[in-house]
């Protein structure tokens, strides 16, 4: 019995780690929840040009489509932000040469109840919200009510990026992290639901997940800088503080299945489908 068990598991570990290799008609996309949308609709769309081909979408956030990649259980992982020193050094060790392919752009909007009075802020009144220095919205001209942060999970490259861009404000000799009391939540769509029933909450998330449950509030650089709201048009100009770029990674240069759904990701009909998930295409 013990040693049929192990050859299942032995054959599983296998094919698990093989199994690009077994379907050519088949790849599995795996990584960013804010790409998670977007690379739906590419693949639903793909599969409608492409009968028998299958192309297999999930989440999970950044650091496991990076994961995914270097233990060869996907073809594709989709990122919000750009590859560690230290995912390529470990991709190396198992023979992984991560390629990196831009896809699309996108804003990170945050967002609170639409019953809130607040609809601006600036990126230093961001950063002392999320690591807790304000904790009340009347020190901001809101009601008195304790704020309830809302955050993607540390495994999430949003989340990364927000504190890296924000709560850091870019600069790497900083320390600061998210207040303690900040909720870790495992999706965009999770900020979003508990935003819109939540009357003190605030959250962030890509722009694609905006709907009329929330709020999304203008940013500014600084006190003496434009408020901008997160609008396609203002990420494709550079205004929109809290912007950037979005990515595909593949292990080497693309072959097969692979190198025709990333051709078309950039294709003009699949940067469309960037546009119409509230995205901003990276080509015209």
């Amino acid at each position: 019995m013990f040693k049929k068990g192990l050859l299942i598991l032995l054959a599983f570990v296998i094919s698990a780690s093989a199994f690009a290799a077994k379907n050519e008609n088949s790849i599995q996309v795996k990584g960013s929840d804010t790409m998670v949308n977007l690379a739906q609709a590419w693949a639903e769309k793909y599969m409608e040009n492409s009968p028998g081909e299958l192309i297999a979408v999930t989440g999970g956030g950044s650091g496991t489509g990076f994961s995914s990649l270097i233990s060869g259980t996907c073809n594709i992982a989709m990122s919000s932000r750009s590859i560690k020193e230290k995912e390529i050094a470990l991709a190396k060790q198992k023979g992984i040469d991560p390629n990196e392919i831009k896809v699309a752009l996108d804003g990170l909007a945050v967002v609170v109840n639409p019953s809130n009075l607040i609809d601006k802020l600036t990126v230093d009144q961001l950063a002392a919200i999320f690591t807790g220095r304000i904790m009340n919205w009347k020190e901001i001209g809101g009601k008195d009510e304790k704020i309830v942060i809302l955050s993607r999970e540390v495994n999430s490259g949003t989340h990364v990026y927000f504190k890296e861009h924000v709560i850091r404000k870019n600069n790497p000799n900083s320390k600061e992290e998210f207040a303690p009391s900040a909720l870790m939540l495992s999706s965009s769509q999770a900020i979003a639901d508990e935003v819109a029933g939540n009357p003190a909450a605030i959250g962030y998330y890509g722009m694609g997940y905006i709907s009329l449950k929330q709020k999304p509030v203008a940013v500014a650089k600084d006190e003496k800088s434009e408020y901008i709201k997160p609008l396609i048009e203002n990420v494709l100009d550079g205004k929109y503080p809290i912007s950037r770029p979005l990515f595909l990674y593949t292990n080497g240069t693309p072959e097969g299945l692979t190198k025709k759904f990333l051709d078309f990701t950039l294709s003009r009909e699949g940067q469309g489908i960037v546009l119409a998930t509230d995205f901003v295409p990276v080509k015209k």
